[in-house]
């Protein structure tokens, strides 16, 4: 989640660049720099590391007089924050800006260098400079020449772009990180959001996944991921309302759903190191001395810290325990002061979870908190703090701060199966770069949201939903559930679908909607077997596989929904989507009050 701004302006853009990025410090960051076309077309740029105060002190000395420009504070991923991996980057004729992971940066950049091209930064973004300057230098076209990168590119990226003899342009791209155009008065704007081009102008237009764009003082050029020229509807943004703008989804859960894989992005790139692909987790913890693991936690933060115990104990063989916090210290738990407690948070300041936080301290255990708000109380009492970085959560029914928990858990799990030695170099640095394609996966599957609507007229219709799963997949069978009950109000229940034969296969007929959550892995069978008794016994299955899955699975599912394949490590990442825009388009259809429902708030502070 970096900022990123950019400007075709009539007037000087470097105090405009700054004024807008001081708008995204709230995204975090740790060096921030612009980037503007002077005198005959050159483009120059101005860095600092640290604060924009420090880049302020840069410009004032070395003034940069230029009418278009670009501006960006950055949160390291690829490369240490220091000035060097600061952005903008330049290559040859080209600067730019970028927000997201490339994830074959690595085989990108091996080919250039075998081609001759030298390269000054660690970051994965100077590829997609050098990419760019590369193609220009067989005579393409700039739009042409940042088509051409662009198809070449695997991962998550918003893109702002300068080419040098072109002081009247700037190109943006947005796959799997969000970008807006803004329209003015003889000058165009790029922006990360509607707050980054607020200052300028209210007139805004969201792009769409794998837009790229070209702008001009003569106005803009939108095409679609395949080429064609298209055009995106100019939204008018309240001044008041930027803050809090839903953007052109139709509540802030939905708009919440598609920040998932920025938001992701931005939680795995403060949890590992991508350049060495291994677990870089912050704090002083000693996983090989521990004995267990407590988690405690309410809602949908008890779910992630269920998908983390089947992670952990998985992969570092650590004991975990996870205890709904509101009946922990009630039951006079034996604690023991060689564990660790995990209290999981959005606010940091849930009531239960608190509480049983400072039981687990009273009793000598060493504690850490996985939360949003790093101001929080929580946040203030524990020894650790493990931020999950995914930006502000308006709506009730939290979505993108659970895949935000989870992404730490994953990180926490590879960390501590290396630190206790249960997986040796080569697996860790696997396991790394699998968590750093979630952000893709993510997107892609965001993508099959048109599908999720139309089964979510069905499911409308229910008294009663089942949800099932198998491993970690349980799990998300209680998230999907929770999900749905919390927006629409329909009874909902997860079930480990192990334990389907054991009582809950009475509720199963025709007119009860069972979601099985089924990706292709080691529970496979086993799902596919549960899915055959449930349709024996005429119920209808929205069979949650992906492409492996569906050649595999039973004949007879109502709906088949295929999701992108993934690794084990990341599945619970990559199947929230569907669950989470299902309860989505369930609660849309039924009419109900999506991002605040009723008896429901955001943050739990009484017991």
């Amino acid at each position: 989640m970096c900022g990123i701004i950019g400007i075709v302006g009539k007037q000087p853009v470097a105090e405009r660049l700054i004024e807008s990025l001081k708008r995204l410090e709230y995204r975090g960051y740790d060096s921030a720099g612009i980037a503007g076309v002077v005198g005959q077309g050159r483009v120059e740029r101005r860095r600092a590391q640290g604060k924009i105060k420090a880049l302020e002190a840069v410009v004032a000395e070395q003034p940069l007089v230029a009418t278009t420009g670009i501006g960006h504070t950055r949160w390291a991923t690829h490369g240490a924050p220091n000035l060097k991996n600061a952005h903008p980057h330049t290559a040859g004729r080209v600067t730019l800006v970028h927000n997201g992971i490339i994830e074959n940066f690595a085989e990108l950049k091996a080919e250039l260098l075998a081609a001759g091209r030298t390269f000054e930064s660690d970051t994965d973004t100077e590829v997609i400079a050098q990419l760019i300057d590369a193609e220009l230098a067989t005579g393409l076209a700039p739009l042409t020449a940042f088509k051409a990168t662009l198809d070449r590119l695997t991962g998550a990226y918003a893109l702002a772009v300068l080419i040098e003899g072109d002081d009247n342009l700037i190109l943006g791209a947005r796959r799997g990180s969000p970008l807006v155009v803004g329209e003015g008065e003889g000058e165009m704007f790029l922006g990360s959001d509607a707050l980054a081009v607020g200052p300028f102008t209210n007139r805004v237009i969201y792009l769409e996944e794998g837009d790229y764009v070209a702008l001009t003082h003569q106005g803009h050029e939108i095409h679609d991921a395949s080429g064609a020229r298209v055009q995106r509807a100019v939204r008018v943004v309240p001044a008041s309302a930027v803050m809090l703008e839903k953007g052109n989804y139709r509540h802030f859960m939905e708009k919440e759903i598609h920040d998932q894989p920025d938001g992701c992005q931005r939680t795995i790139s403060a949890y590992v190191d991508a350049l060495s692909s291994t677990a870089a987790v912050p704090g002083d913890i000693d996983f090989a001395a521990l004995e267990r693991i407590q988690i405690v936690a309410c809602g949908t933060s008890f779910i992630a810290g269920v998908v983390g115990k089947y992670l952990i104990e998985q992969l570092a063989d650590l004991p975990v325990d996870v205890e709904i916090a509101s009946e922990f210290r009630y039951r006079q738990p034996a604690l023991r002061p060689g564990a660790l407690v995990i209290a999981m948070s959005q606010s940091g300041e849930t009531a239960d979870t608190l509480a049983a936080l400072r039981y687990c301290k009273s009793k000598g255990m060493k504690s850490a908190v996985v939360v949003n708000a790093q101001e929080s109380t929580m946040a203030r009492e524990v020894d650790v703090v493990w931020p999950i970085h995914c930006g502000p959560e308006i709506g009730v029914a939290s979505t993108k701060a659970f895949t935000a928990q989870v992404s730490v858990m994953i990180a926490l799990a590879v960390a501590a199966a290396k630190q206790r030695g249960k997986i040796d170099d080569a697996e860790e640095q696997r396991l790394v770069k699998v968590l750093l394609e979630a952000p893709r996966l993510i997107a892609e599957a965001i993508g099959l949201e048109d599908a999720i609507k139309d089964i979510a007229a069905d499911v409308a219709k229910a008294r009663d939903v089942l949800y099932l799963g198998r491993g970690p997949m349980s799990a998300l069978a209680l998230e999907g559930a929770l999900k749905l009950k919390e927006i629409s109000y329909i009874h909902a229940e997860g079930y480990a679908a192990g334990e389907l034969k054991h009582g809950p296969i009475a509720l199963v007929d025709d007119k009860t909607p069972i979601v099985i959550l089924a990706p292709y892995d080691s529970w496979f069978e086993k799902s596919a077997s549960n899915m055959s008794e449930v349709m024996a016994r005429g119920g209808q299955v929205i069979f949650v596989t992906d492409t492996e899955g569906v050649k595999h699975a039973p004949a007879g599912a109502k709906v088949v929904v295929t999701a992108p394949a993934s690794d084990p490590l990341v599945s619970t990442l990559v199947m929230s989507a569907p669950i989470q825009l299902l309860a989505y388009h369930v609660a849309v259809v039924k009419g109900a009050d999506v991002d605040q429902p009723r008896n429901l708030a955001k943050s739990v502070t009484v017991e």
